[in-house]
């Protein structure tokens, strides 16, 4: 596995916070992004889940996670994938469910891997959060919530690995609905912004990350073929990958 570039390492006057979407065993585009964001000392890298399943590289893609979590302040949230990938790394029976969610590439991706790795990973795994808000009031969470007073509230948290009602809500707002509106979401103004993955933005036809109201959607469709992007969350700039299928085209 090749090593983080030095690279990464130029100077910067600003200490950064900058959101990454899903990659779903991408390695190769994670690679690529890192390179255009050039993360520094200072920055703080908030990772939205997701990180396994679907491209060949998934146990790769948690090795440079880790790695990245040596150099940087990193916060790694828990996705839908991650939590089927932690079940099997802790117990070895794979659930049907996630085997047919392209499960079998991740446990493809390590066959290569000694115990003492796999031990670094199930920790890594086990130390997922399931949401993080910052000190700006900015939520990060990998899919919603549906709780009125917060993620904190939710009766399971495994709504917040799952949930759709937060996007689909966003996307049907009218454009003009100002946040002083009566009809304006409750759940929204509970944070300055709230960055989420899980939902594809391809299914709403945009390439790019998604925002409506106060709320970014960072998946940008790497499990279907897309790119990976990431945001520095003060500025709006955008990184992206390229297309997921041109990096693993060899390979498809």
């Amino acid at each position: 596995m090749k090593k983080i570039r030095h690279v990464f390492c130029s100077y910067s006057f600003r200490m950064r916070t900058m959101v990454f979407g899903d990659i779903h065993g991408a390695y190769r585009a994670l690679e690529q992004l890192l390179e255009e964001v050039k993360p520094t000392a200072g920055d703080k890298l908030v990772f939205l889940g997701d990180y396994v399943d679907g491209w060949p590289q998934s146990a790769q893609v948690i090795e440079l996670l880790l790695q990245l979590s040596q150099q940087f302040e990193c916060v790694f949230l828990m996705g839908n994938h991650d939590l089927w990938c932690r079940d099997w790394l802790n117990s070895k029976q794979a659930s049907p469910a996630w085997l047919q969610n392209k499960g079998d590439t991740t446990i493809a991706s390590y066959g290569q891997y000694n115990q003492e790795t796999l031990d670094r990973h199930v920790h890594f795994f086990n130390q997922l959060k399931d949401y993080y808000v910052d000190g700006s009031n900015r939520l990060y969470i990998h899919a919603g919530f549906t709780s009125m007073d917060g993620p904190e509230h939710e009766a399971s948290h495994d709504t917040c690995f799952n949930d759709r009602t937060l996007i689909e809500l966003v996307v049907c707002m009218n454009e003009d609905l100002s946040s002083e509106h009566p009809f304006y979401p409750k759940r929204l103004k509970l944070f300055r912004e709230i960055y989420i993955g899980h939902t594809p933005t391809l299914r709403y036809g945009i390439t790019e990350p998604l925002h409506k109201a106060n709320l970014w959607d960072m998946d940008t469709g790497v499990s279907k073929g897309g790119k990976l992007s990431a945001m520095d969350v003060d500025s709006k700039q955008i990184w992206q990958s390229q297309r997921v299928e041109e990096l693993y085209a060899s390979q498809s």
